[in-house]
């Protein structure tokens, strides 16, 4: 059980540092945003930890060694940690999907982009995507057709995300937009990298990735009803600010290189009067066959971690043919350039 002082802690931090997230989270039933703050909390933590560190791959293995005491019961002496050494208790929390989201934070570091559009689902299933099936778990959901839709939410926020901080990722050195649509749309990564602009040809990538967004947010809807009904209208809530960042981006002309989408607290209680109305629907109206449609390829291995109730808390890379094993030996390799370097 989460100690109400860490929790009281784990709560300051997401209302400073998450204020789309604590707005959805007071719809929540009290027994599943308490721990929602926790799991928000640790996960605003590490990507914080690595977001704002100069040493982001030390900041990764740092946060390697914080998750390993939590799942060895033996957290660190810091609020988040603790709360969240109690979530994995409380709701057995698989392994493999913080351990996601560590490899998306790696992946960070080490500055990787993507060649397409599926690449791009595989960072949004490690950054986003893992934390809705962990979501799911705190809901105690375990139903693969409901963990395929949360994650199709997670993939649908976190391309959201990267549609609106085009600029400000350029200007940082980061691109997260398909390689590939970029070369066939003629915008010049260099340049891109160098002076951003928007451009008709950028504002069109954008705008596009906007598209592949809307698609799994209707897919995503599909699933919410298999949710409990008090955890319902926070979901749609969380996916209606969401959505509407997007259409705040295309209201700019896609534009996210001169401008950033911002939402106003009048549009958000729209969207949470939006949300009663969608729950209330789900109460009289019978799933939509959609529920059912596949996971994307790029995040079944979320589902099936979910999905498993009793999966063994194995060590790092244990099921995934040694892909965190890789990452992390490599950050673990420029770590110690790093420090060779060092005078």
């Amino acid at each position: 059980m989460i100690d109400p002082n860490d929790l009281e802690h784990c709560e300051r931090a997401i209302r400073h540092g998450s204020l789309s997230f604590h707005a959805a989270s007071r719809l929540l039933p009290s027994r599943v945003r308490d721990p929602a703050l926790a799991l928000y909390a640790f996960c605003r933590l590490a990507d914080d930890a690595v977001d704002l560190h100069q040493d982001k791959g030390g900041a990764v293995l740092s946060l390697n060694e914080r998750l390993e005491k939590c799942y060895a019961g033996a957290p660190r002496n810091a609020p988040a940690d603790r709360a969240f050494a109690a979530i994995i208790e409380d709701f057995e929390m698989p392994r493999e999907l913080p351990e996601a989201l560590l490899e998306g934070l790696a992946w960070d570091a080490v500055e990787r982009r993507y060649q397409t559009l599926s690449g791009v689902y595989s960072y949004s299933a490690r950054v986003a995507s893992a934390v809705g099936a962990m979501m799911c778990v705190l809901m105690r959901v375990r139903d693969p057709d409901a963990l395929a839709r949360a994650c199709d939410l997670g993939v649908a926020m976190q391309l959201t995300n990267i549609a609106r901080d085009v600029g400000e990722d350029a200007r940082a050195g980061r691109v997260y937009l398909p390689l590939d649509w970029l070369e066939e749309a003629g915008v010049d990564l260099e340049f891109l990298m160098r002076d951003p602009l928007p451009t008709d040809a950028l504002r069109g990538v954008i705008r596009k990735l906007l598209n592949a967004a809307d698609r799994l947010y209707m897919r995503a809807e599909a699933g919410i009803g298999a949710l409990p009904r008090g955890s319902r209208m926070g979901i749609y809530a969380a996916s209606y600010i969401y959505a509407g960042i997007g259409r705040e981006v295309r209201r700019a002309g896609c534009d996210s290189i001169s401008t950033r989408a911002h939402t106003s607290k009048v549009q958000k209680l729209g969207w949470v009067a939006q949300a009663a109305l969608s729950t209330g629907v789900t109460m009289v109206l019978p799933r939509s066959a959609v529920i059912h449609a596949a996971p994307l390829p790029e995040v079944s291995f979320l589902v099936d971690a979910a999905a498993r109730r009793d999966a063994p808390q194995g060590a790092w890379g244990d099921g995934r043919a040694g892909d965190l094993v890789g990452i992390f030996a490599t950050l673990k390799a420029q770590d110690a350039q790093r420090r060779m370097l060092e005078p």
